[in-house]
């Protein structure tokens, strides 16, 4: 009789277990599914607010220049390539100090963005012009023809067709959106950040993975004001 109870107490706590395991295991499945797909989403975010370092300018002189009456900025512009590595700097001189960057933006669909595209998984930029408005005083330098692949784009290796025809048909995507959409292309338009460049900051430029350009402003380290980096 007591083995036969036993017996019977051991089926129920067999059953209990075949129970709780029948709905413990759903729930497991919803927490992973949970898990997963916040981890996901988290990496989605992330990609979208994420933004990459696409040059550096310093103001490297300012003089005053007693026939004009104004004071002459030399500004160092150097540009990073789609690796961080930095090009051949160039230096530009005006007559003045707010100085802007004329710049062709290429912003794609945010699902390209979202999932990390090897060649749309950020906006795609171009250098254009360098510039300083004051009516007829205007001053503008050129940085990169329209028609070309932009230099932080011409990475080792064969040239890749999509960049080229990205830029070779700018004009025309900006003009149709028809023809952008094909591509995965948002929108793609001229824009001009600019500021107020002055002696001891340093200004940095960023592309958002999923908007345009933006100037970034810090001081430059103490250890570094006066000094002359030798390489």
């Amino acid at each position: 009789m007591v083995e036969k109870k036993n017996s019977l107490k051991l089926w129920k706590y067999l059953l209990l277990f075949v129970l709780l395991g029948y709905i413990a295991y759903p729930v497991y499945q919803l927490y992973q599914k949970y898990v997963n797909e916040n981890k996901i989403l988290k990496q989605i975010i992330s990609r979208l607010e994420a933004d990459s370092r696409i040059a550096e300018v310093l103001v490297t002189e300012v003089q005053f220049n007693p026939i004009t009456q104004k004071h002459m900025t030399t500004i160092k512009f150097l540009e990073y390539d789609a690796q961080g590595k930095p090009l051949e700097p160039k230096y530009f001189t005006f007559a003045g100090n707010i100085i802007q960057f004329q710049s062709l933006v290429v912003r794609f669909e945010d699902i390209y963005v979202q999932n990390g595209d090897a060649l749309r998984g950020k906006s795609a930029y171009l250098f254009w012009k360098v510039f300083i408005l004051d009516g007829e005083r205007t001053q503008e330098y050129l940085i990169t023809n329209v028609s070309e692949v932009p230099a932080g784009y011409k990475i080792e290796g064969p040239r890749n067709a999509f960049e080229d025809e990205i830029w070779q048909k700018f004009w025309e995507y900006v003009l149709d959106p028809r023809q952008s959409s094909k591509r995965g292309i948002k929108n793609a338009q001229i824009e001009a950040p600019g500021t107020k460049f002055v002696p001891g900051l340093l200004y940095t430029l960023k592309i958002e993975h999923d908007g345009g350009l933006r100037i970034d402003v810090q001081q430059i380290p103490e250890i570094l004001k006066g000094e002359k980096v030798l390489k």
